[in-house]
């Protein structure tokens, strides 16, 4: 399985990017997807996360409202919208999955296979 992240970038306060996370190797219709982020100094930490066929979604507290996690199975991609972006949501981002099909994993542990990150730089 492979997965790769795209679409980091600096952005002022407030501002908005579109993170994409491309996936190979497996179904992906199959298995459930998810964010993680981590800020220098920070433990990395859940983002959101979303069922196999979308139809579910989880947010972390920090981002609810703000962010929208979607996902595109005819491309083998998941998103990752984040709007009204602020200093702290500066990070490294992770798009991440696991061996499971069809179940769905929120929390920021016991994932399988994890994109190479993208940096999300959030100005003041």
């Amino acid at each position: 399985v492979q997965l790769q992240a795209s679409g980091g970038g600096l952005v002022q306060a407030g501002g908005s990017l579109r993170l994409s996370c491309a996936a190979s190797g497996r179904t992906f219709s199959s298995y459930a997807m998810g964010w993680l982020r981590q800020a220098p100094g920070k433990e990395r930490e859940f983002v959101a996360a979303i069922s196999w066929s979308g139809g579910s979604t989880y947010y972390a507290d920090s981002v609810k409202g703000r962010f929208t996690i979607s996902r595109d199975n005819a491309k083998n991609t998941v998103y990752l919208q984040m709007n009204s972006l602020k200093p702290e949501d500066t990070a490294v981002y992770y798009c991440v999955t696991d061996e499971s099909r069809f179940q769905l994993r929120v929390g920021a542990l016991g994932y399988d296979y994890w994109g190479q990150g993208t940096l999300v730089t959030v100005s003041s």
